[in-house]
């Protein structure tokens, strides 16, 4: 039937919804809930899917997005900083992994051949589940965490070169000549990915960028990840490799981070179908026939690579605690091993029988993934108090991130024009640190090479603002004139971190009262701030005194304001001490030399008695003071936090400042 396929397509993301939601009352992950919505769906079990061939073929993309993001995401110039934490933790983790397992094969009468490819299998640990669990617990910057995350590159990074020897383990290829001509083809193709990575890839999309089309910006996206794909396999690579190449080739670009945030929806719509594939090839009676053989294989697979990654964690001198940890999340089959098992299985490495059991194995550790994350600590607890004291001090964990620009409690601003510009100049002066978001592909280069912390991008995407360190950041400033995006952006931003402090730019006073619902704290019309430079000029232009215009401008602005921070407390998101603080504001003030203020005691009464004001804290250079005393005297340079009213802190301002 023509429609045969869309049926297919539908039963199964159907029984995947019910499935994943009953998954994740349990908090079980959705990846868990695929694979056994393949099992029941599949040929195996209830039969409601009896042709897997066309699903297969969809999911295929499915494996394509995934290498191709894994590309995007893992830089050379990232790899290289991170390089000791990756290259020796992954390396040992892979290259002891596969020399153990290959030693149990080639022990219990399998072929050296056969025994190196089991050891590529359980190398592999899963990326998709452990990166999910660990950002969950918010235990990505733990010691565990970092150790895992640099294993785990290593390992995505190890795939390719898995996949390209797999083939000549099942003597396809043409001995060592045929390793050279791959190994040939590979480099050739790699050169011409770094110089496409140079110049073709950055050319294509900012020609594309210029016509300010996120439809064209999306087909660009697929067309270079599939042409590359494509243009591996004819030459007798694999689609996984040419994949990954065309991600490592965006990654060098200004566009990488916007790229990601449009496929993430694309790749993981198809990779659900690889999972759902997955556990359609399984055949569950292979569990009822052979229970023991099952249960030795997860026992196996669990002991070696918990013993293996804990061992690579104390090699680069983790402390035992974090390294059983680590050792112990790891210590499941990974999402890639099916790919490589499909290989095993053409190229006769594995036969229908082995290949079932390993499924079975492998969808076993993956469930109890989500069991070793919660007893492992316990568990790492009571196994390290019984080590010797020599044993336990370790050393310090050299920190890892992924960010271009690591920071926190930073400025996020959004739109860098004019009002983008002059913020972040004045941020710089004040050493307050700032990552801003532009789309405008010709700021982006221009403040790079300026070596401005700038990223290309839309800010209402949530991949956006995550590379942002939105989590980490104080403030956010919204500078862009799109009334429709800065909802978006102001949205997502509520959604990604409740307490961030939201300054928003807009173009006209009628804008205020739906960003004020949204929970944004302060709104600056622009509308509003062009009457006050207009009617400034105007009085300018008859010669009225420069204190008068000043003054006018003040009563102005702080009738005005005022009448906009009401709207704002009408709609205000905060909770508990706002309540009492209705109607006065908090500001900082720095005394200037010869102010009516400097050298005066607070007993003096001059700032209260004068302003109503009250002073909360006080600066002097490194020393900081709360709730100072009556007898406190204050200096030039000091900065004084004080707590009023808006007109009360107008006065106060004038007391500060050397007229």
């Amino acid at each position: 039937m023509e429609f045969t396929l869309l049926k297919d397509l539908v039963l199964l993301f159907g029984l995947a919804l019910m499935t994943v939601v009953l998954f994740r009352q349990f908090r079980l992950p959705s990846i868990i809930g695929f694979l056994c919505t393949g099992i029941v769906a599949g040929p195996y079990a209830l039969g409601l899917i009896t042709d897997t061939r066309q699903v297969e073929q969809m999911a295929e993309i499915g494996v394509v997005l995934l290498l191709f993001t894994i590309g995007i995401e893992f830089s050379l110039k990232e790899l290289l900083r991170i390089k000791h934490l990756v290259l020796w933790g992954g390396g040992l983790q892979v290259g002891i992994t596969i020399a153990v397992v290959a030693a149990l094969g080639v022990l219990s009468g399998f072929s050296w051949q056969q025994s190196a490819f089991f050891g590529f299998l359980v190398s592999l640990s899963s990326t998709a589940i452990l990166m999910k669990l660990l950002m969950d617990a918010g235990e990505m910057d733990s010691p565990h965490g970092k150790a895992c995350l640099g294993i785990l590159i290593f390992q995505d990074l190890c795939v390719v070169p898995l996949m390209l020897f797999t083939p000549f383990l099942g003597g396809a290829g043409n001995g060592l000549s045929g390793v050279v001509i791959v190994v040939a083809k590979a480099l050739v193709v790699v050169v011409i990915a770094h110089f496409s990575a140079r110049f073709a890839v950055p050319w294509i999309f900012s020609q594309v960028v210029k016509t300010r089309s996120r439809e064209l910006f999306i087909l660009t996206i697929i067309f270079v990840g599939f042409g590359t794909a494509f243009l591996t396999a004819q030459v007798g690579l694999s689609l996984a490799l040419g994949a990954f190449i065309a991600g490592l080739a965006i990654s060098e670009s200004e566009y990488s981070h916007q790229v990601m945030g449009d496929i993430i929806p694309f790749r993981d719509a198809f990779i659900s179908l690889f999972f759902i594939s997955v556990g359609m090839l399984l055949d569950p009676t292979v569990v009822l026939r052979h229970p023991l053989s099952v249960m030795l294989v997860i026992s196996a697979i669990v002991l070696v690579k918990w013993g293996v990654a804990t061992g690579a964690a104390l090699i680069l001198r983790f402390p035992p605690r974090p390294a059983l940890i680590s050792g112990l999340l790891l210590a499941q089959v990974g999402e890639f091993a099916f790919v490589l098992s499909h290989a095993g299985q053409k190229f006769g490495l594995l036969n229908g029988e082995q290949y079932q059991l390993f499924l079975a194995a492998s969808v076993a550790t993956m469930a109890l993934t989500p069991f070793s994350m919660r007893f492992a600590e316990p568990l790492a607890n009571r196994i390290s108090a019984l080590l010797p004291a020599a044993l336990k001090r370790g050393t310090r964990v050299s920190g890892l991130s992924h960010e271009r620009f690591p920071m926190e409690d930073h400025v996020v601003i959004v739109g860098f024009g004019v009002n983008g510009r002059n913020l972040a100049k004045v941020l710089t002066g004040n050493d307050i640190s700032y990552i801003a978001i532009e789309t405008n592909h010709h700021t982006v280069k221009m403040e790079r090479k300026k070596g401005t912390r700038i990223i290309f991008g839309d800010a209402s995407r949530p991949e956006i603002l995550s590379h942002a360190l939105i989590e980490k950041a104080r403030v956010m400033v919204v500078a862009i004139s799109d009334a429709t995006a800065t909802r978006r952006v102001v949205a997502q931003a509520r959604i990604m971190k409740p307490t961030i402090h939201l300054i928003v730019r807009t173009r006209y006073v009628a804008e205020m009262e739906p960003l004020y619902q949204q929970g944004v704290n302060d709104v600056v019309p622009e509308e509003f701030e062009t009457s006050v430079e207009i009617f400034s000029r105007v009085l300018r232009s008859y010669l009225v005194p420069i204190d008068k215009i000043e003054g006018c401008i003040g009563d102005i602005r702080r009738d005005s304001y005022q009448m906009f921070r009401r709207i704002s407390r009408r709609h205000s998101h905060a909770t508990g001490i706002t309540g009492y603080l209705s109607g006065v504001e908090l500001a900082t003030f720095r005394v200037q030399a010869g102010s009516d203020i400097d050298g005066t005691q607070l007993r003096d009464g001059v700032l209260r008695e004068r302003s109503g004001a009250s002073v909360l804290v006080i600066r002097r250079r490194d020393e900081i003071i709360s709730n100072p005393d009556p007898v406190w005297q204050f200096a030039a340079e000091d900065i004084v936090l004080v707590l009023g009213k808006a007109d009360q802190l107008a006065v106060t301002a004038r007391l500060f400042n050397r007229e």
